[in-house]
């Protein structure tokens, strides 16, 4: 299976709390809900289309014990995401849980490189993951996340837990897709194409 993370960012890289602002307010962060003002129909087509490729989610602990919370809770039937979020198998990658309340789930203990690994090695289409930013950083320095999805809205929040900020290695991306909704959100597709490339630019000598 192909590795995907897919990813909601302000301007300055934060991906803390898009949904509302009691989402996600660890560490204090009081700035959450920067992506709702933006949704649109096109937003909402594509991001549904995106999940149609998924075979499964991959989730670190913090966002499968969201996730478990509010999904199951959401009734509407006409809602684009619920039925499929709610019947997709789930891998949560934790040394904390035992098992998963949000069914199907299989908990993955151990060296993370290693169990992911092993489920990408599986055949299928694509294992998302979404939210779960750390796992994300973890998993996309290491080589292992073949496309990377963003959704970038127009703010910036100036605080909270940004998105790509790992330790690794520079890692190089080439576009494949973007578009542009009516309320100025960028929906951006990469594919990972190994360590970032470097050169020194030689028209002139300095920059002032």
């Amino acid at each position: 299976m192909k590795i995907t993370l897919t990813e909601f960012v302000t301007l300055d890289g934060v991906s803390q709390g898009p949904g509302s602002p009691s989402e996600d307010t660890s560490d204090g962060f009081t700035r959450g809900g920067w992506l709702v003002p933006h949704l649109d129909d096109l937003f909402v087509r594509r991001t549904s289309e995106w999940l149609d490729l998924a075979d499964g989610l991959l989730l670190g602990r913090r966002t499968y014990e969201a996730f478990a919370r509010d999904w199951p809770r959401i009734t509407d039937p006409d809602d684009p995401y619920t039925a499929r979020m709610n019947s997709l198998p789930k891998y949560v990658v934790t040394s904390t849980l035992t098992e998963g309340s949000w069914h199907p789930t299989t908990v993955l203990h151990g060296d993370p490189i290693q169990t992911v690994g092993e489920l990408k090695a599986r055949p299928g289409r694509e294992l998302q993951i979404h939210g779960s930013a750390r796992l994300g950083n973890t998993l996309l320095a290491a080589g292992l996340v073949d496309t990377l999805r963003l959704v970038v809205a127009p703010a910036v929040t100036g605080s909270g837990r940004r998105l790509l900020d790992h330790p690794g290695g520079p890692v190089g991306l080439r576009l494949v897709h973007h578009e542009v909704t009516s309320t100025g959100l960028l929906l951006l597709q990469y594919e990972t194409a190994g360590a970032a490339p470097v050169a020194e630019y030689e028209g002139v000598t300095a920059f002032v």
